[in-house]
């Protein structure tokens, strides 16, 4: 009993070491964006500002058009969001719940692509985007998520439903249902945890991508968060209360999503089977 306290007591005193390391950081930054410049770096260091300087958000948000690169976050983040759901969650079920010749082996095909680097086809995708005659537009970060939104997202919501019994869709043809029908009236609402941590996955990676707006966009009326807040620092490298500012405003949604969706993440990663 001593020895099974003593590592429960070690487990935690581990956790609590290891959320410090992740807290203090983020905790720095947001310090730092309401303090003047010349007390970020005190040492030792004031962890409350005196006085806030609220006003730093002003001005880091009005030197460049951040609304604008507001606004294009959101047209990409959401377009992303809303066809890697959908694409994402049919593909899943047509590899998890309809049986067809080669299903298995082309999932198993489709796996490999997992274990390929990005940049691996990164020339090759610019090449195509660029003869497409869609260079500098917003369709290279968009159009592919409607078609599977992911292979990590298929394979997720694959092992989710095969942990529903085959028996529903069994009982649901009797009743004169169809494939579609089954997939909108029974998968989904039973795995609404599972598409919720597909959705978090997608939100946290667009909104963060620098990548991908870095290469296929070039005129700043097109800019996202990540490479408008990329030209800040680039501009305003000297002014850290300014930059940790911006660098709040971009972070603060993130964190946001997070804390309302976190029951359904954990929920959805605990519940996400192995079977199959």
């Amino acid at each position: 009993m001593r020895e099974s306290r003593l590592k429960l007591t070690a487990g935690y005193v581990a956790l609590l070491i290891v959320s410090v390391m992740f807290i203090v950081p983020f905790v720095w930054l947001l310090r730092s964006s309401v303090m003047d410049l010349s007390q970020i770096f005190i040492m030792p260091p004031e962890w409350i500002p005196k006085p806030f300087h609220f006003e730093n958000f002003k001005k880091a948000l009005t030197v460049l058009p951040f609304g604008t690169f507001f606004t294009n976050t959101i047209i990409i983040v959401f377009s992303v969001l809303l066809g890697t759901v959908v694409s994402s969650t049919v593909a899943a079920f047509g590899f998890s719940r309809i049986r067809w010749k080669g299903r298995d082996m082309i999932f198993a095909v489709l796996m490999t692509g997992m274990m390929l680097p990005a940049a691996v086809t990164l020339i090759p995708s610019f090449i195509g985007w660029k003869e497409l005659g869609f260079y500098d537009t917003f369709y290279p970060l968009i159009v592919p998520a409607y078609f599977g939104g992911g292979i990590f997202n298929i394979f997720l919501l694959r092992q989710f439903y095969l942990t529903i019994p085959q028996d529903f869709d069994e009982a649901a043809f009797v009743d004169g249902a169809n494939y579609f029908q089954i997939y909108w009236r029974i998968l989904l609402p039973l795995s609404r945890s599972a598409v919720i941590v597909v959705a978090l996955f997608t939100f946290l990676g667009s909104w963060n991508d620098f990548m991908g707006p870095l290469i296929y966009l070039k005129s700043d009326s097109r800019f996202t968060l990540a490479l408008g807040l990329q030209m800040f620092q680039g501009s305003y490298t000297a002014q850290w209360d300014l930059l940790m500012a911006a660098s709040a405003t971009v972070v603060l949604p993130c964190v946001v999503v997070f804390l309302v969706g976190q029951r359904y993440f954990l929920e959805g990663i605990t519940l996400t089977g192995l079977k199959g």
